[in-house]
């Protein structure tokens, strides 16, 4: 079984995340940094856009065209996960609202996990890391919510897409590294980074298996519109 090549769309500026996707996903990826580029082509097996400092409503050359790439590529019925800003993005081409919510989710949290493909053996409530001001407020049309807890939508799915708000890839030394860099109260900081316990992390872990269940459900795409090519060409004979 060949692996599924996926673009991955790298919207952050922390250094540990191309290390963390690369260590999560079970497939060959085509890695583009989207401040300065973004595919020609959608000739990819599924796309992932990654978490960002931005926010997909700030006037950046960059933002509108990755909404749009994101846009055509669940057009194209590909296979997109969008974690963070990633989530965000998609809501954003699929129709939905993202807004500030006025405050700041951080730390290990628990989210509540529906009965979902995305979620499959992860028991809800998840324990996930969290960090973000921004939120959906607005679904997109046909959208099913699938994660949420008690700062909002957590996670969304619109055919092949899904969005989570959490970050299934971040590992100790990553949660550590945002969290120092955020402009919050001094005791928050301090707070937030007693909670970076390997107990906690552990606990966590379990989320990661959505990179599996995403992975394999590029795959079953793949493979899906193959054999019916194939049909195709056998029916042209």
């Amino acid at each position: 079984m060949t692996r599924p090549r996926i673009a991955l769309l790298n919207a952050s500026e922390t250094p540990s995340t191309i290390r963390n996707f690369r260590r999560e996903l079970d497939a060959d990826l085509a890695e583009f940094g989207v401040h300065e580029e973004l595919p020609d082509t959608f000739a990819f097996d599924g796309a992932i856009v990654t978490g960002s400092r931005a926010s997909v409503y700030w006037d950046e050359p960059w933002i509108d065209p990755l909404i749009e790439w994101v846009g055509t590529a669940t057009e194209r019925d590909m296979p997109v996960l969008g974690v963070c800003f990633g989530h965000q993005v998609l809501a954003a081409a699929l129709g939905g609202t993202v807004e500030d919510m006025g405050s700041y989710e951080i730390g290990y949290r628990d989210v509540e996990v529906g009965d979902d493909p995305l979620f499959a053996g992860v028991e809800s409530p998840a324990t996930v890391f969290t960090t973000h001001s921004d939120t959906v407020t607005e679904l997109p049309p046909e959208a099913e919510q699938i994660a949420a807890n008690d700062y909002g939508v957590h996670g969304f799915r619109v055919g092949h897409a899904v969005g989570v708000q959490f970050h299934p890839e971040y590992d100790p030394a990553t949660a550590r590294e945002v969290t120092r860099g955020k402009e919050l109260p001094a005791e928050r900081i301090d707070r937030v980074l007693e909670g970076i316990t390997e107990a906690n992390y552990e606990a966590a872990c379990e989320a990661k298996t959505l990179f599996a269940n995403f992975t394999d459900s590029v795959r079953e795409v793949r493979d899906d519109g193959e054999s019916a090519a194939r049909a195709g060409e056998a029916a042209d004979d």
